[in-house]
């Protein structure tokens, strides 16, 4: 068993308490950001005199094989260590001898996996938020192409107003955008360096913590040791803003899921997104848009374990705080994984355009208009509201729409329709004359993408380094 402590005490640990209390088979995928942390701190440390230009070399070039026989295979993270550190740091002793005990000088494995969780979290933050950009590039080139597919709005999944589906996916555009700037939010409180705060109190060593921080590209130091290492609050941030991200995309996915049904048909799912039946051969399944719908709960499980881990947790850091990594490992995953796959079943959505216009008229999308109409040849809102009630009526009745009635017919309900009431309800009129910001009309919606679009030329970096030191 190899483990990093041992002097205090007298007896082994036990197998089962030892394999219990071990974090090696989660904590593995930190390698590369413990490295990482391991080669900047000793460059500090040398900097400071603490250790020598020598060491300093011989340290950094021990790191730097253990990662590259990881990566190439030739060197196996075995579940004998307690943790990746240890593992580390225990092939660093074997490969450089005494120099590789030098490492720790100066910090506690405290502040080392506060660091470690750190430096992994930031990377997926940039890498949910690049996934972001990708989804949005492909919500907006489908804006662009469908100013004028008409379809129906709905409340209460009943057929309420002529849309577009520019404007329909236009408003999830919207919540991946203020997705995206949570990302952004999460990055900038969380881009300080707990290297240095040491178990709870810092060190007697010293240690330069502006430099390591710059070396690592943190804004700076974290400014208190004891939250340096109890701190999880960056990563309940993610998790949280994970969990309304995947809410957005379960969202989404119950409309595709619904569009895609016999009954709508507005869509077709490519068939490298779509699956079949072991028993009915007429089966074209949305098992991507329902997997996404259901890995959501998953994503918001991990957040609500690591709220409920922490609510209790006095400081500093406590052993509890290693339930962190397992849950929220998931949901990283989950969510960047859907994010992606999300965006290929969009790119490649077939839209049937027909359908949807079809569907606006016979769902008396334009009652609302007609209504309107009767209020400008002087009829009170709400007695244009009980004419167009009965009209609607009248039309189930019949099983037809407005604009298929004869003018007969609507002067029958009342003298005041004319000629023009069949342009007045048409989805071309309901949808165009819509002009206000915001609204499907086409002048509206023109003005909104190339709102959208100077949006993305903007964020093009998306959030790296160089884009947020810029």
């Amino acid at each position: 068993m190899a483990q990093l402590w041992g002097g205090r005490f007298t007896k082994k640990t036990d197998q089962m308490v030892y394999e219990f209390n071990a974090s090696i088979e989660f904590d593995k995928r930190l390698l590369k950001q413990d490295i990482q942390g391991s080669k900047a701190h000793v460059t500090m440390l040398a900097k400071q005199g603490i250790l020598t230009e020598e060491e300093r070399d011989t340290i950094i070039a021990g790191l730097c094989s253990i990662r590259e026989d990881v990566e190439n295979g030739s060197l196996i993270i075995d579940m004998t260590y307690e943790d990746v550190h240890s593992f580390v740091e225990a092939n660093l002793i074997d490969r450089i001898g005494d120099a590789g005990k030098k490492l720790h000088t100066g910090r506690s494995r405290n502040d080392q996996v506060a660091l470690d969780m750190r430096l992994y979290t930031r990377e997926r933050v940039i890498a949910v938020d690049a996934a972001l950009k990708a989804l949005l590039e492909t919500i907006l080139k489908t804006m662009e192409e469908n100013i004028h597919t008409y379809m129906p709005g709905f409340t209460h999944l009943q057929k309420a107003q002529p849309i577009t589906l520019a404007h329909h996916y236009g408003a999830y555009f919207e919540m991946f955008k203020r997705d995206r700037q949570r990302m952004k939010d999460i990055y900038e409180r969380m881009n300080y360096c707990p290297l240095g705060a040491g178990a709870l109190a810092g060190t007697t060593y010293p240690l330069d913590r502006e430099y390591t921080s710059e070396l690592l590209g943190f804004y700076g130091p974290t400014l208190n040791s004891m939250d340096s290492v109890a701190d999880r609050d960056y990563l309940i941030e993610f998790l949280a803003a994970l969990s309304t991200v995947m809410m957005h995309l379960s969202r989404f996915s119950e409309e595709i899921i619904i569009w895609n049904s016999n009954e709508y048909q507005f869509v077709e799912i490519d068939d490298a997104f779509s699956t079949g039946s072991s028993i009915m051969p007429q089966k074209k399944n949305p098992d991507i848009a329902e997997l996404v719908r259901g890995k959501t709960g998953r994503v918001y499980g991990a957040l609500m374990s690591l709220l409920t881990t922490m609510k209790g947790i006095p400081l500093a850091y406590n052993k509890d705080m290693q339930e962190d990594k397992e849950v929220a490992f998931d949901a990283m995953d989950t969510a960047l994984n859907c994010i992606v796959l999300f965006t290929g079943m969009l790119e490649t959505l077939k839209f049937r355009k027909d359908r949807m216009a079809a569907s606006a008229m016979n769902g008396f999308t334009n009652a609302t208009d007609a209504a309107d109409y009767l209020v400008g040849k002087g009829v009170p809102f709400r007695d244009a509201h009980g004419i167009i009630g009965r009209l609607v009526l009248y039309c189930i009745d019949k099983n037809t729409s407005i604009d298929a009635l004869s003018l007969e017919e609507l002067k029958a309900i009342s003298d005041k329709f004319e000629e023009d009431i069949y342009d007045a309800v048409s989805l071309k009129t309901c949808v165009e004359k819509r002009l206000t910001i915001g609204a499907p009309g086409p002048d509206a919606m023109g003005k909104v993408i190339a709102v959208e679009k100077e949006y993305l030329q903007n964020t093009k970096n998306g959030l790296s380094q160089e884009s947020l030191q810029q």
